[in-house]
């Protein structure tokens, strides 16, 4: 296996700020008194605002894209205060180690992610400027499964996909990966997925990979 790049998905693999999405769709379902829950919260990973909107809306009522739209800015104003609570600290040591590993075997790193607040997040724990190349949810118009996040991120990093591990948390982005020809790497709740071709539990496993 000659890799050349690794890309990343962000909540879950490089953070965890699933407990602030959790929160902040429980407010908003809250207030429209749908049932909301961890289970259901799971349905939402990978998956981009709008599209988690309407998975948290079916069923209970029809709302007009104007409402969406607002209902979903909500969610995203609730998330970002969140967000702010967020310091470096809050970075796993192992996953600054497997950054610099990879860059001192050159081998670069990029982030895939459907989430529109990677940067910020990024900001926020001082990790912004450890990768080469960042694609999220305001490039792409497709969110996972569909590959176009990891497709867009090899075409910047001038790689071919077959070079580059994905490495996921998330159901929906392994079999993106697998879509997009990449080679998936499954941690946390994508280790269920029958097409990881990899499955590791500490993200520092991965340099085990490209030895």
């Amino acid at each position: 296996m000659n890799i050349k790049a690794v890309i990343f998905d962000l909540d879950g693999v490089i953070l965890s700020t699933d407990e602030y999405h959790y929160l902040a769709w429980k407010a908003i379902a809250d207030s429209l008194n749908i049932p909301f829950d961890k289970e259901k919260n799971n349905k939402l990973r990978g998956v981009s605002r709008m599209a988690s909107l309407d998975i948290i809306l079916d069923g209970y009522g029809k709302y007009t894209l104007k409402q969406k739209e607002e209902l979903a800015e909500k969610k995203n104003n609730i998330y970002r205060q969140l967000l702010g609570n967020m310091t470096p600290d809050i970075v796993d040591k192992k996953v600054i180690f497997t950054l610099d590993t990879l860059k001192k075997n050159n081998i670069k790193i990029g982030i895939g992610s459907s989430s529109k607040n990677t940067k910020f997040i990024l900001e926020k724990v001082n990790l912004l400027n450890k990768f080469d190349v960042i694609v999220d949810g305001n490039d792409i118009k497709n969110s996972k499964p569909d590959p176009e996040v990891f497709t867009l991120c090899a075409k910047r990093l001038n790689e071919k996909p077959c070079d580059c591990l994905v490495v996921e948390d998330a159901i929906s982005g392994i079999e993106a990966a697998c879509r997009g020809g990449f080679v998936p790497v499954a941690i946390s709740d994508a280790k269920k997925h029958q097409k990881a071709q990899y499955k590791i539990d500490t993200l520092d496993e991965i340099i085990k990979l490209i030895a």
